[in-house]
């Protein structure tokens, strides 16, 4: 039996997706494990301190629909089914740990960016999800 029967891969829909979903699927498929895409949507009154006196439900609900769309991009890429692809709002690093406990996940794998100092073997979000997991995280170096 393979040390990993659940994996999640977290992807930030951006022109490296591909090179963490390639490395996710290769993973996945070698351990024949379940596949469980997903992208954290933070909230947009994250992006402007929530200082603005203004409601923007409208722009969350645009980013949401963009990010539902792009990830079904995605999911039907990469063989995906629609139960396994989860678009949620929230910081990513705690919607990440509470998306794998809540599917019972063995393995979480996100990209990773480099960045100074000890981020430089992780990016921010990577680091996160590392720090307060508790399943294993294979952080996929982006070029």
């Amino acid at each position: 039996m393979s040390a990993y029967s659940k994996m999640l891969v977290a992807i930030d829909l951006t022109e490296e997706a591909p090179q963490v979903l390639n490395k996710a699927k290769a993973v996945c498929e070698s351990h024949g494990a379940e596949l469980l895409l997903i992208h954290v949507v933070e909230p947009v009154g994250y992006a402007y301190g929530g200082d603005i006196p203004m409601d923007l439900t409208e722009l969350q609900d645009q980013l949401d629909k963009a990010a539902h769309d792009q990830l079904a991009g995605y999911g039907d890429q990469y063989d995906i089914p629609k139960a396994n692809q989860v678009v949620t709002v929230g910081r990513p690093e705690s919607e990440i740990h509470r998306l794998a406990k809540e599917h019972e996940v063995d393995l979480i794998i996100v990209g990773s960016h480099g960045r100074k100092g000890f981020q430089l073997l992780l990016g921010s979000t990577a680091n996160g999800v590392l720090h307060g997991t508790e399943c294993d995280v294979l952080a996929v170096r982006i070029n």
